[in-house]
């Protein structure tokens, strides 16, 4: 496994100033943009109305996708792909989801967590194999992990796959559900139990292709949105894998599982901040436009409120997105879950604002589905559920830190109680020296909510120990703490970088002002330990309901 990332290695008392001060200037915009233009090309002759009424990506269409290269983009050259860096990546899914969310769900979904595991962990004759096909769009690929009762406690999979007495394959038998690609796919990622008797200890990762006797693959699900895209279930009936097709060890899947499951969530926060800026174009175009009382709607207070949080929101999605990003450009395997479960919380969830802002702000124009943001905001819906739900990723950050902290105390309490207390006085972002004046308030903002975020961990390990994970108002707001530090740090990187290379902009300061204000408020409400009054207030109307 690679090295921990910015904010473990921040709540391990270790500063990494390589992680914070980053070339943002690497992104190759020319390669990025010379590909969207071909996608464009390739889709002109339908209109997005013709792509979802078809509920399926018409063969011109998905054959002119493979032939410019869509789903080799982070394939290197070697294996026939584009080669490009996971930033180019990103960029490109940045740029296309505000034109298609189905669309760009098809070739995301094959990059990012179909076929990714076999670029991170395959050896180099499974590289060889698969690679080139994945590239040319030949074996499009799905990842096959959520079953029909498991979502999101992934080591409580029921899938077997179990090696045969020879030990030349494994006899694949389970379901699997809500797969993505399902119907595209000729390969999968999946995921199985290879030891059941010792439940997540054995789970293991497999290439299966589709064609195998015994993988049966259901007719599309009716969903809401994303009607392009392929949603299926997936049967395994006695698939004979051959064990060369299993993915690193037979104890590896939860480690395979949780790192692929990273750039699955960065590409939903690039996805998002595309959304939010095309949304904020469709609302700043509209606004301007739009006469009332004499008057453009956008001199009105309340619009403008809402094309503010639009720009702002898609600027920290964005910082946040590229700044975990840079980390695994560096560390392919780098321990970034508790960045990448934040870039997908915030984006996603900021994104579902903008869109619900954008349909306001067209008013009974947004609500004709002859206009984009009813597709938009259908389409763009499952995001909050994909890869964790909203709810996980709300608890997810502080679980894996103290998850951690209790290993390293090894059960022991009075090891817990001296580590509470070395946790809680410790003060690492305090050694991050910057510059730039501009940007000294954010630092110190960031400073004050490491040493609430501290606080709250240490009062956490001995007050409920194991039983956190049941305290969930608790850990959402340690979340909350969390995520507004890491907007901060994340947005002082990218802007340190720009300062660099020649100063900030009226828009940059104005920007980081307006994330300094909204982290200030998380910091003045979510500093209590224990439930505050609304939380007391819930416990005893949902006692009433439950009684």
């Amino acid at each position: 496994m690679g090295d921990a990332g910015f904010l473990e290695n921040l709540f391990h008392g270790r500063l990494r100033k390589d992680q914070f001060f980053m070339d943002y200037d690497a992104v190759d915009e020319g390669k990025v943009q010379a590909l969207v233009s071909r996608l464009h090309e390739v889709t002109s002759n339908y209109s997005q109305a013709q792509l979802e009424s078809e509920g399926r990506v018409p063969e011109p269409v998905m054959l002119g996708l493979k032939k410019i290269g869509l789903f080799g983009i982070t394939v290197p050259t070697e294996y026939g792909g584009l080669g490009f860096t996971l930033s180019e990546y990103l960029r490109v899914i940045e740029s296309i989801s505000g034109d298609d969310m189905a669309l760009c769900l098809i070739p995301l979904a094959h990059l990012s967590i179909g076929m990714n595991a076999i670029l991170l962990f395959a050896n180099e004759q499974q590289k060889a194999k698969y690679l080139p096909r994945a590239a040319t769009g030949e074996m499009v690929f799905g990842y096959a992990l959520t079953e029909p009762s498991i979502g999101s406690d992934v080591q409580s999979l029921s899938t077997t796959a179990l090696l045969s007495e020879d030990g030349t394959h494994y006899l694949l038998n389970g379901s699997k559900t809500y797969i993505t690609n399902g119907n595209y796919a000729q390969g999968l990622t999946v995921f199985a139990q290879t030891d059941p008797d010792n439940s997540g200890k054995g789970l293991g990762a497999f290439i299966v292709e589709t064609a195998l006797e015994g993988v049966s693959i259901s007719k599309d699900m009716p969903t809401m949105g994303l009607k392009m895209s392929s949603t299926t279930a997936i049967q395994f009936k006695d698939v004979r894998v051959p064990v060369e097709q299993r993915l690193g060890e037979a104890g590896d899947g939860f480690k395979i599982a949780m790192t692929v499951l990273n750039y699955g969530r960065l590409g939903l926060g690039a996805a998002s901040s595309g959304i939010m800026l095309q949304s904020l174009a469709d609302m700043y175009a509209h606004a301007s436009g739009r006469v009332q009382f004499d008057n453009p709607i956008k001199e009105f207070e309340l619009i403008q409120e809402k094309i503010v949080r639009a720009k702002v929101h898609a600027f920290a999605a964005r910082n946040m997105t590229f700044f975990t990003a840079k980390a695994l450009e560096a560390d392919p395997l780098a321990k970034v879950a508790i960045e990448g479960s934040h870039c997908k919380l915030y984006g996603t969830t900021r994104a579902w604002d903008t869109l619900y802002d954008a349909l306001q702000t067209a008013g009974g124009l947004g609500f004709l589905s002859t206009q984009p943001y009813e597709k938009r905001m259908r389409d763009f819906r499952a995001t909050t559920i994909f890869e964790g739900t909203s709810e996980i990723h709300s608890m997810y950050p502080p679980l894996v830190l103290l998850r951690g902290y209790a290993k390293e105390c090894g059960g022991n309490a009075l090891a817990a109680l001296r580590f509470a207390r070395k946790l809680r006085r410790a003060r690492v972002l305090d050694g991050l020296v910057i510059e730039h004046k501009e940007l000294h308030k954010a630092k110190a903002l960031a400073c004050r909510l490491e040493k609430a975020i501290r606080r709250q961990l240490a009062r956490g390990m001995i007050r409920y120990g194991k039983r956190a994970s049941a305290h969930e108002f608790y850990l959402r707001r340690v979340t909350r703490l969390s995520l507004a530090m890491f907007q901060l740090v994340a947005a002082c990187s990218f802007l340190h970088a720009k300062a660099d290379r020649g100063g900030l902009n009226k828009e940059d300061r104005a920007m980081l002002a307006y994330l300094v204000a909204e982290a200030s408020e998380v910091y003045k409400h979510e500093r209590h330990f224990g439930p505050d009054r609304l939380e007391k207030a819930h416990q005893q109307v949902y006692a009433s309901i439950d009684g």
